[in-house]
């Protein structure tokens, strides 16, 4: 998948590096438009390259970074990818990546809501969940309603949330971090990232890479 990467999908990812780097200068980085790292976005394709036969799905496009990602090994094993954004401006701008980058014949860009979109896609193999906090937890359920055994689904952990929640929950209390001072939707984030490690119709790890935290659920039963 990477050793031939077409040179549309190179040239749309580095215009998107480009802009991403414009908006943080100009302090528009609450809109952040590039969800993972290259490095994350090529582990995201091994995984989807690797799961069962089914296609994929994904809440949170952004600029379609990610998609791009995934459109590489979709194209490989012979799937397609329905990617959900909520934000108008952000579906528009990844219709145009996902054009310019020649794989809308694998992708498909649904506007609006994820979680919902989700309860409308038959059975899944693979489902990127990139979304607001508050939806991870519901995305998750939807995801894995309809994902086949040995299919996955991949949260990216927000910003300041650690890959190690589990081993803090561990802790002796008067060793805990205080978590008082945090917003209620990361808290929440935390409360989930903790009850879908300790899944029982999952395996599940947490690990960093390259600027990116990621859950990772791999489906054991129904």
């Amino acid at each position: 998948m990477f050793r031939d990467i077409p040179q549309a999908v190179q040239v749309t990812q580095g215009h998107l590096k480009a802009l991403e780097a414009w908006r943080n200068a100009q302090g528009q980085e609450h809109r952040r438009l590039r969800q993972v790292t290259p490095e994350t976005g090529k582990l995201l394709a091994i995984l989807l390259a690797g799961c069962p036969a089914g296609d994929a799905a994904e809440v949170g496009t952004g600029a379609g970074f990610s998609a791009l990602w995934l459109a590489l090994a979709c194209r490989a094993t012979g799937r397609r990818l329905t990617t959900f954004e909520r934000d108008p401006a952000k579906a528009e701008l990844a219709r145009h990546s996902l054009d310019a980058g020649a794989v809308l014949d694998v992708v498909t860009v649904a506007e609006g809501d994820g979680v919902a979109g989700l309860a409308t896609l038959p059975t899944l193999a693979f489902c990127l969940i990139d979304a607001a906090p508050a939806d991870a937890r519901p995305a998750y359920e939807q995801a894995l309603a309809r994902l086949v055994p040995g299919g996955l689904v991949c949260v990216v952990l927000p910003e300041g949330v650690p890959a190690n929640v589990v081993v803090e929950k561990k802790q002796n209390p008067d060793e805990a971090p205080d978590l008082t001072a945090l917003p209620p939707d990361i808290i929440e984030f935390r409360r989930f990232l903790f009850d879908a490690e300790m899944d029982p119709r999952v395996d599940a790890v947490s690990l960093p890479v390259e600027g990116t935290s990621l859950l990772i659920c791999r489906k054991v039963s129904q």
